[in-house]
């Protein structure tokens, strides 16, 4: 009801807050669009939102709110930064509580981590509208979905769990850094600020990144076993809500349980590779499993669950350190992303992305069968498939390009800390991960330079709008189309065939494109461990 402007029991909450937007931006709710009006809206909103975020690290020294007197950031970080929160992905490559006052974390990427996820949510819907619409060339109105996107699912869910953090010990406050004494007898500075808001919206919205630099990691962020449990819900909870927002509006609710279902599947299925991997003993640590950069409070299970989870979802945030994971346990996440984070995915995004793969999928089962591909009713025909092989090419050609350039570069190797595969792996999982929109690290690479910073932004950019251009193009053409009643012939996309014939071609697609990158890194990496050889 939300999406569709039905009466729904937040509209007297927020009602008037949604009303007086629309009045301030001078938007008819009523009033929708066609896809590249829609298209231009979006882009348009996003490029603001960039500049305004870009600008306020560029002045940062001048502005309130900023009790460490941090200074200015540079062009290059302020740009991938800001470049970062608009996409959805939130790589940092810098240290929070060292770099970002109060003002342009609360101010800047906050209210980023609110609006990108809307974004998200707002491609979703236009893309399940062009499949459920017929002869149309309406698809919404961009404005009105990113503000009830925002208004009545991400604003009142971050808020309820940010008073539930709070409650558990995350701090929330405008304090100066504190200098105490340790036990030890040294003295430590210990930040403080505006972490629970930040990191409610940051896990809900799928957004990733952290107020502080070690991430989920950190005890103020992430303080008790409830509040590292509860995160994690939150990074899976809208994404995988929405596979049922599919089914409700497409008018079948098995459409979003299929959908569901393969998430689950290879969620499932990476989760246990993962435990394996980490859990399997190897005389060259002793036989005993690695803690080595894991959060000590939480222990190997929770860590491996949380890389999952969030490379799974475009969260991208951490409770512990992906470059100390064994070799096939960090290869896990590198796959999730590769794959299109569309395991669950990012809010919005995973929905969309893994549409891109429904189309490819009913497009192959047509031609094994001989019949033309239908979709709910939808006949997919050449431009939908050149669309959707655009949006699955964009992202991965740009991984393999920026990942050549780094290995073989001066500027790409001097942010390594670790030589040979693992080294190789770092790099491979930056840009990964800026492609895929997910955020997360090896953290074991110095990213914070003019090289990382400039091609991860750029990056960030393409995975982003490489694939939300071609969607907001596929939805404009298939609301335009006739439905085509479904008789003895059509081909059923609710069943366990196509699920298994989905998952395959996610995989083939996905996974075997990167299969060479992931042969040099990782699976090097782990044949040589077993022969005693580490990085």
């Amino acid at each position: 009801m939300v999406f569709t402007g039905g009466r729904h029991f937040m509209l007297p909450v927020f009602g008037w807050l949604e009303r007086l937007t629309y009045k301030f931006i001078r938007v008819d709710p009523k009033e929708e669009t066609g896809w590249k009006t829609y298209t231009f809206g979006m882009l348009l909103f996003n490029l603001t939102g960039f500049a305004f975020v870009f600008i306020i690290q560029m002045i940062q020294a001048k502005l309130p709110l900023n009790p460490a007197h941090l200074p200015d950031v540079s062009w290059h970080s302020a740009f991938n930064t800001a470049v970062s929160f608009m996409t959805n992905t939130n790589w940092q490559g810098y240290a929070g509580e060292t770099t970002l006052s109060y003002f342009v974390q609360m101010v800047g990427l906050t209210v980023q981590n609110f609006v990108s996820a809307a974004t998200g949510i707002a491609v979703m819907l236009a893309l399940i509208r062009g499949i459920a619409r017929r002869t149309t060339n309406l698809i919404g109105n961009f404005w009105v979905d990113l503000t009830r996107s925002t208004l009545y699912v991400l604003m009142p869910l971050s808020i309820l769990l940010a008073v539930v953090l709070v409650g558990q010990g995350v701090i929330q406050n405008f304090k100066h850094y504190e200098t105490v004494q340790t036990m030890q007898g040294a003295k430590q500075v210990i930040p403080m600020g505006l972490a629970a808001s930040q990191i409610s919206i940051k896990e809900l919205g799928t957004n990733g990144g952290g107020f502080f630099n070690s991430n989920s990691s950190h005890p103020f962020e992430n303080p008790t076993p409830l509040t590292n449990f509860l995160e994690m819900l939150a990074i899976l909870l809208i994404p995988a809500a929405l596979t049922f927002t599919f089914g409700k509006m497409v008018g079948s609710l098995r459409q979003g349980w299929t959908l569901f279902t393969v998430m689950m599947i290879l969620l499932v299925a990476g989760l246990g590779v993962s435990l394996y991997a980490e859990y399997s003993s190897n005389p060259i640590f002793g036989n005993l499993p690695l803690m080595e950069g894991k959060e000590t409070r939480l222990g190997i299970t929770n860590s491996i669950l949380w890389s999952v989870t969030t490379t799974d979802a475009s969260n991208g945030s951490v409770n512990a350190m992906h470059d100390s994971l064994t070799p096939l346990a960090g290869m896990i996440p590198i796959i999730n992303i590769m794959l299109g984070e569309i395991i669950f995915g990012g809010v919005g995004s995973g929905i969309y992305g893994i549409l891109i793969f429904v189309i490819l999928t009913v497009f192959i089962a047509g031609l094994m069968v001989g019949r033309t591909p239908e979709y709910l009713g939808k006949k997919i025909e050449a431009f939908e498939i050149q669309m959707a092989i655009l949006a699955v090419f964009a992202t991965n050609l740009i991984i393999q390009i920026f990942t050549a350039w780094a290995a073989v570069s001066k500027p790409g190797l001097s942010g390594l800390n670790n030589p040979g595969p693992h080294g190789f792996s770092e790099i491979l999982y930056a840009f990964t991960s800026g492609a895929g929109n997910n955020g997360s690290a090896f953290a074991g690479l110095n990213a914070n330079t003019v090289f990382y910073n400039t091609t991860l932004g750029i990056d960030m950019l393409i995975g982003r709008f490489g694939v939300i251009v071609p969607v907001l193009a596929i939805a404009g053409s298939l609301a335009g189309k006739k439905f085509t009643p479904p008789s003895s012939g059509t081909f059923h996309t609710d069943n366990w065939l196509f699920i298994a014939l989905l998952i395959g071609v996610i995989l083939i697609v996905g996974g075997l494109t990167h299969f060479p990158s992931l042969a040099l890194g990782p699976v090097v990496e782990h044949l040589l461990m077993k022969l005693g050889i580490t990085f």
